[in-house]
């Protein structure tokens, strides 16, 4: 049996969501941040030492900017009201990403960031304005500026997920099927999930489904 120690999700489909049930891309979002606090929980039950989440992409920038303010108002409220009951369950918040937003939000993610850090039980890495070919051009560069050879292990020591393993899962929401600029060089050895429901719709079964079926799979590395 595979054992699982870290699961990172693309929550793709909230918008989708929103519209066909709520005539509202924002519900759809709203709705998504249930769905969130339900992985978490379900996460801790299984025993998982990170979950790393993305949120909003680089790419994300070219959406309507009342959206954009939307998604960053939930954002700031959740960490609000919600991260003193993280620190209280021994969960870990690190932000992957640049964060490159209002005062207030940068504020609340460093303070978030400060408050957790000693937590141990879960680590949550919440990506956000994060792009993986932005974050490998970017290590690749200190490598240089720091003149050390270049190799895995070294590049490993320069990217944003520094000291976090690989994810063993990654699982993708919303019925498409591409990786969106997320976590390239991380996921290469990632068993790879597509699910068809949309973020909101996914539920505590069809997390604890896509468990089962990894540690069920044979993973070779490599070899035979």
């Amino acid at each position: 049996m595979n054992p699982l120690n870290h699961v990172a999700i693309i929550m793709d489909g909230n918008g989708r969501w929103g519209l066909k049930n709520k005539n509202s891309r924002n519900a759809g979002h709203k709705a998504g941040l249930i769905t969130v606090e339900k992985i978490i929980k379900e996460t801790i039950k299984n025993k998982i030492g990170y979950l790393t989440l993305f949120a909003f992409s680089t790419e994300n920038w070219k959406r309507p900017k009342k959206e954009i303010n939307y998604l960053f108002n939930l954002l700031e409220n959740f960490l609000v009201n919600k991260i003193e009951d993280l620190h209280k369950q021994n969960i870990r918040l690190k932000i992957l990403g640049l964060k490159k937003f209002s005062r207030k939000l940068n504020k609340l993610l460093n303070n978030s960031e400060k408050k957790t850090s000693k937590n141990t039980r879960l680590q949550i890495n919440l990506a956000l304005n994060y792009g993986s070919k932005s974050e490998l051009i970017s290590a690749f560069k200190k490598i240089q500026t720091t003149k050390t050879k270049i190799n895995e292990k070294n590049l490993n020591r320069y990217l944003q997920t520094k000291n976090i393993p690989d994810p063993d899962i990654l699982i993708r929401t919303g019925n498409t099927k591409r990786l969106s600029n997320f976590l390239l060089w991380q996921l290469a050895y990632s068993e790879i999930f597509f699910e068809k429901k949309l973020w909101p719709a996914f539920n505590e079964k069809d997390y604890n489904r896509i468990i089962k079926e990894y540690k069920k799979i044979k993973r070779n590395f490599g070899k035979i």
